[in-house]
C-alpha cells in the first residue's frame, strides 16, 4: 500500500479535534449545569439509551471521518492486473547442441514443434516476437499479431556454434523497447527507479529456451539485471533429457558455420557426433528468472516442454501494477458515517410525554382569585 498524497493525511486532525469540541462543550455544560427540584422528571424527558446505544453512533461516525481522511490521501495497492497490451519474445536457442537426439527426432525439431503451438494457441491479438541465439542473438521476427509469419521464421531456424544466452535477453530487451516507450534501449543510462515501483513489471515478457549454458557474450545474470532495471520479467526454460545421445541435424537444420556440417549422419543426412550429455546450467537460469520476478521451468521431453508453454499465459498474462483505491476508502467512509447519523436518529426518534406532576392542596388555594 503507498499514498499518491501523504501530506493529506493532515485530514486525520479533523477527528482528534472533534473530540477536543466535545470536550470543551461538555465542561461548559457542567459549569452551566441547573439544580431542579425533580430529578425523576428529568430523566422523563431523556430518552431511555443506554450507554453503548449513546456512544456507538458517535464511533461510527468518527470511523467514517477517519477512512474519508485516509482516502483523501490517494492509497494505491500493488495489484495483478491482465494486460491487453502483453507482447511476449521468444529467443530460442538454435547452438549446435540442439541437435541432440535424447528427444527423437532431436531438440531443436521437438523445441520448434513447440514453438508453433504455443504460437497458434495464443489469442489473435498476443503480440509474438522470435528471437534465435546461438554463438550471437538475432531478432527474427519482431513483436507481432501475425502468427504466420512467426510460423515461418520458425522453419527457418538454423544451428551455429555458441550459446549466446545473455546477448538473446539484451537483444529481446532492444525489440520490446522498439514498441514500448516506457522501456529504455540497453545501451541508455537509466536513473534510480522511484521508491513505489517495487513489485511493478512492464506487460511485456522475455521467455529463453534453451538447452545449454552460456559459452558467450554478456553473462546472462548480467543481462538479468538488465531486465531487472526495466522491469521486464524473463522466463527461463531448460530442455533437453540426461541420456547420452548423439547430436544429428537434418540438413534444413544445418547452418554453413556449424562445426558438424558437412559429415553425413546415418538417419537425418546431417552431421553427427559422439553421443554425450548436455547439461543444462539450471543455476543460472534460475537466478535470471528470479532477478527478473519470474520463474524457471525444466522440461525434459517433447509433453513437458508443450506443458510448460502451454502453462506460460497464465503468468505472462498478469502483471503488477499500482491500482488507486481511493473509491473504495470513499465509499467506506460514506457508509460508516451515514451509518452512524442513522443509528443516532432511529434511536432519538419520536417525541416523549411528559406527565405534569399533580399540584399540591396549598398551590390550588393559591391559585383562586
Amino acid at each position: 500500500m503507498s499514498l499518491s498524497w501523504p501530506w493529506a493525511l493532515l485530514a486525520l486532525l479533523v477527528v482528534p479535534l472533534l473530540l477536543a469540541a466535545r470536550w470543551l462543550l461538555n465542561r461548559r455544560r457542567k459549569r452551566a449545569a441547573i439544580t431542579v427540584s425533580s430529578v425523576a422528571l428529568i430523566k422523563a424527558a431523556l430518552p431511555g439509551r443506554t450507554a453503548w446505544r449513546r456512544r456507538i453512533p458517535a464511533w461510527l461516525f468518527l470511523a467514517g471521518l477517519l477512512v474519508l481522511a485516509a482516502g483523501a490521501a490517494r492509497p494505491q495497492a500493488t495489484v495483478s492486473v491482465p494486460s491487453n497490451n502483453t507482447s511476449i519474445l521468444l529467443a530460442v536457442d538454435v547452438s549446435g547442441s540442439m541437435c541432440t537426439t535424447d528427444v527423437p527426432p532431436n531438440r531443436l525439431a521437438v523445441a520448434s514443434d513447440a514453438a508453433r503451438k504455443f504460437i497458434r494457441g495464443q489469442h489473435d491479438g498476443t503480440k509474438i516476437g522470435l528471437v534465435a541465439f546461438s554463438g550471437i542473438a538475432g531478432l527474427l521476427v519482431p513483436a507481432t499479431t501475425d502468427k504466420q509469419k512467426l510460423l515461418d521464421a520458425i522453419d527457418t531456424l538454423k544451428t551455429a556454434r555458441g550459446t549466446a544466452i545473455g546477448q538473446a535477453i539484451l537483444t529481446s530487451i532492444d525489440a520490446i523497447a522498439e514498441t514500448n516507450p516506457e522501456v529504455a534501449k540497453t545501451g541508455v543510462e537509466l536513473a534510480d527507479p522511484p521508491p513505489n515501483t517495487t513489485g511493478e513489471y512492464q506487460p511485456d515478457t522475455i521467455v529463453v529456451l534453451t538447452d545449454g549454458s552460456n559459452t558467450t557474450g554478456v553473462d546472462p545474470e548480467t543481462a538479468a539485471e538488465q531486465a531487472a532495471a526495466r522491469r521486464i520479467r524473463v522466463f527461463t526454460i531448460g530442455f533437453g533429457g540426461t541420456t547420452p545421445a548423439p547430436m544429428v541435424c537434418t540438413a534444413d537444420q544445418l547452418n554453413g558455420d556449424s562445426y558438424f556440417g558437412g559429415q553425413s549422419g546415418p538417419s537425418f543426412g546431417g552431421g553427427q557426433f559422439a553421443g554425450r550429455v548436455q547439461e543444462i546450467d539450471e543455476e543460472a537460469l534460475t537466478k535470471v528468472a528470479d532477478v527478473t520476478g519470474a520463474k524457471y521451468f525444466k522440461a525434459q521431453d517433447s509433453d513437458q516442454l508443450n506443458g510448460v508453454l502451454s502453462d506460460l499465459p497464465k503468468n505472462i498474462g498478469l502483471h503488477q501494477e499500482k491500482a488507486e483505491v481511493t473509491a473504495w476508502f470513499v465509499l467506506g467512509g460514506v457508509l460508516l458515517a451515514f451509518t452512524g447519523a442513522g443509528l443516532a436518529l432511529w434511536w432519538n426518534r419520536g417525541p416523549r410525554t411528559i406527565v405534569p406532576a399533580p399540584r399540591s392542596g396549598n398551590q390550588d388555594r393559591s391559585a383562586r382569585p
